[in-house]
């Protein structure tokens, strides 16, 4: 009897404590509670900068990367074999077309020009006892004083007289080529570059080196490789417009751009099946001679337009933790802000067009991310980027 009732005392005393406790814990809370309470209501809604949405037309554009190209080139190599006598221009200058540039040894070739001239005088010579023999032999067959065969004769004497003139005139034709051939002339005008030949040296008509290379950096072509997609958006896009899409040269990385916009010439009709890239010519002007053949650019082209396009400073998009992208929404009604998911499609610049989730004058938090939570009141001020 005894040790039950110190058992009951020992229950009662556990049960006292612990609603003490438990009495103390809950006050401690609420205590806590109220402070927080009352600092919430003591502090003044964060400021947060806000940009507000406006669509806007906007033309989307890609950096392809490409080589330079001479608007023309033009490799010189002899038509005719000798040996060189004379180089007449100097190496890396600029020449004009009808130039000379080499001298061929030509005493070979004028020997043979005088040579198809006299052959022609020579067979003209003739021409001038056949004819009248001729007329003769017509007058006296018809008196029926030569046989037909005779007359025969005469006349196919005649056409052979006739043509070994049209044969002797063909020769002199092709000796004089041969001999003009012996001035190597430029073919386009533009800039030289080494000679590969010296004086002295023997070149052979159709030779597979070049004696030189001429290039016309007047203009220069870019070409690049774009994907068949995108060709395809591109070409929807000039049938919507009269004027030929404008594109911009980068230099240096990127980092220079080009002063000269190039015009889109045409796009190559195959698409290789390797990479589904369709190949894009581009001429730029070139006045200054600043762009070289071979230089590694990149050409800002415009893919297509969007007439009511969205977008926002890339500083207002934030990830949830599952991968969701996201911005806060201020609401003018009540003051607060939350989050809302949106989609994105690309960067351009220093924004994201967006292609979903958000509508012409809604206020998205650009700064002060990390000052707000959901629900929370906020005191907006308009973003200003740092550029304006």
């Amino acid at each position: 009897m005894k040790i039950k009732t110190g058992i009951a005392c020992v229950l009662v005393i556990l049960f006292s404590l612990a609603g003490y406790f438990s009495f103390v814990f809950k006050s401690s809370d609420i205590n806590t509670l109220a402070s927080e309470l009352q600092e919430a209501a003591l502090t003044p809604p964060a400021e947060v900068a806000v940009h507000t949405v406006i669509p806007e037309p906007l033309v989307l554009t890609r950096d392809l990367p490409g080589r330079t190209s001479a608007f023309k080139i033009a490799e010189i190599r002899p038509q005719v074999s000798g040996i060189i006598l004379k180089r007449m221009y100097t190496e890396g200058s600029v020449v004009q077309k009808g130039q000379q540039l080499y001298q061929i040894d030509d005493a070979a070739y004028q020997a043979a020009y005088d040579k198809a001239l006299a052959s022609l005088e020579q067979v003209k010579a003739s021409m001038k006892s056949i004819e009248p023999k001729a007329r003769r032999y017509e007058q006296l067959l018809k008196a029926g004083s030569v046989t037909v065969q005779a007359y025969d004769d005469v006349m196919a004497s005649l056409a052979q007289t006739k043509a070994g003139i049209a044969f002797a005139q063909a020769s002199v034709v092709q000796a004089k080529i041969d001999l003009d051939h012996t001035r190597v002339f430029a073919p386009i005008s533009g800039r030289t570059g080494r000679s590969n030949v010296t004086e002295g040296a023997l070149v052979t008509n159709g030779q597979a080196m070049a004696l030189a290379t001429i290039q016309n950096v007047d203009q220069i072509y870019v070409d690049v490789n774009q994907s068949s997609q995108d060709v395809m958006t591109l070409k929807k896009m000039l049938d919507s417009q009269a004027s030929v899409p404008l594109a911009t040269l980068l230099l240096n990385g990127a980092e220079d751009v080009y002063a000269h916009k190039g015009r889109v010439l045409f796009s190559d009709i195959t698409v290789d099946p390797g990479t589904g890239m369709v190949q894009i010519r581009i001429v730029f002007p070139n006045p200054e001679n600043q762009l070289l053949p071979g230089l590694f650019v990149k050409a800002r082209l415009a893919y297509s337009r969007q007439d009511n396009a969205i977008t926002i400073p890339q500083q207002a998009v934030v990830r949830s933790p599952d991968g969701q992208v996201m911005v806060w929404l201020y609401d003018e009604t009540s003051g607060t802000v939350n989050t809302h998911a949106i989609t994105l499609s690309q960067a351009i610049g220093d924004r994201w067009l967006v292609t979903s989730g958000l509508k012409s004058r809604d206020r998205v938090v650009v700064s002060g991310l990390q000052k707000i939570r959901p629900m929370a009141k906020v005191t907006p001020v308009e973003f200003l980027p740092s550029n304006s």
